[in-house]
């Protein structure tokens, strides 16, 4: 069960699987937005993101994981928690158990029960010397990725992008229309559907965020370890 736990956890990042692996629903007007070299340039969280999900899957493991650490710095839980994952494996990198607990109880900081079951996890497994200096090191990760200070660096960039936004001062676009490139050329837009205030304003951005994991806890269907079935004798 656990693994199957991490997968669909980690691929699912705050909702936005789609997003990360570049294979945006076309209907969706907020998924072809984030997946375009505009919007990324002002949400690195999904930018780096999207690009770690993309090294991992080609198998370039160390770069997978300077991608992670990268999103990470702008308050992405699900990239801090697959950096705990690859540290806790030693994928891309030594195995580092005690620093993996401190990365994974970063990405458990709001509270998301998924985090919070894997950071639990992670301690029972620790010995007391492992404990002691997760909680040490974990000091000094919160200071450089807790949302305290990641938080405003992924806040400044989206007021950047939104005060570049086409429009009036007030953020009314009307009846603009923009052209965003898609998976079979130039799609175009309604303005007010690319620059809705739930990605461009910082607040709603984490509300919303927030949202998408909870659905998602609350339709996840969670799988049972697998058994052998023994056939009986005839």
């Amino acid at each position: 069960m656990k693994r199957l736990l991490l997968g669909s956890v980690f691929l699912m990042a705050a909702g936005l699987a789609p997003w990360a692996y570049g294979a945006p629903h076309i209907s969706d007007p907020g998924h072809v937005a984030a997946n375009t070299d505009g919007f990324l340039a002002y949400h690195p969280d999904l930018r780096w993101r999207k690009e770690g999900l993309g090294r991992y899957e080609d198998g370039e493991l160390g770069l997978a994981l300077v991608a992670f650490k990268r999103s990470a710095k702008y308050a992405d839980k699900g990239a801090q928690g697959m950096v705990a994952e690859m540290y806790w494996k030693g994928e891309g990198t030594a195995a580092d158990k005690a620093l993996a607990y401190a990365w994974m109880d970063l990405a458990a900081e709001r509270g998301y029960k998924d985090f919070l079951t894997l950071r639990e996890y992670y301690w029972r497994e620790l010995d007391p010397r492992e404990r002691e200096r997760a909680l040490k090191v974990g000091k000094e990760i919160y200071a450089e990725y807790g949302d305290e200070v990641a938080k405003p660096r992924l806040e400044k960039k989206i007021n950047k992008g939104r005060r570049l936004a086409t429009g009036s001062r007030t953020g009314f676009k009307g009846s603009l229309t923009i052209m965003v490139p898609g998976a079979g050329g130039w799609i175009s837009m309604d303005a007010n559907e690319y620059y809705k205030d739930e990605y461009w304003q910082p607040e709603q951005y984490f509300k919303w965020q927030d949202d998408l994991w909870r659905n998602y806890q609350r339709g996840r269907v969670e799988v049972g370890a697998l058994e052998t079935s023994v056939p009986k004798p005839e």
